[in-house]
């Protein structure tokens, strides 16, 4: 009785590491992995091909945004308009 126990514990036991290395596993792919692309990403910066190629996508980016007629939501209109009245009005009290 007491062997039988025993390799009911070790099965159990195995399958539940197994299965808690499977979703460690797949935590890390979901969530770190990108993270550290990104890292990698900025670490390589140092190297003049990395930056140029960059520089040329956020070009392609910012062209990609100037051909759309509208940049921003209307919520996010509203908002930055929000703002920028408050820091006109913060400014207005500069004297020089």
């Amino acid at each position: 009785m007491q062997k039988s126990n025993l390799k009911v514990f070790f099965i159990k036991l195995l399958s539940i590491s197994f299965a808690i290395i499977l979703v460690i596993n797949v935590l890390f792919n979901l969530i770190i992995s990108d993270k550290l692309e990104n890292l990698n990403t900025l670490l390589s910066l140092d190297e003049l091909e990395n930056r140029r190629a960059l520089g040329n996508e956020i070009r392609e980016d910012l062209k990609s945004l100037l051909e759309k007629d509208k940049l921003f939501k209307e919520e996010d209109r509203i908002l930055i308009y929000k703002l920028y009245k408050k820091v006109k009005l913060e400014f207005k009290d500069i004297k020089e």
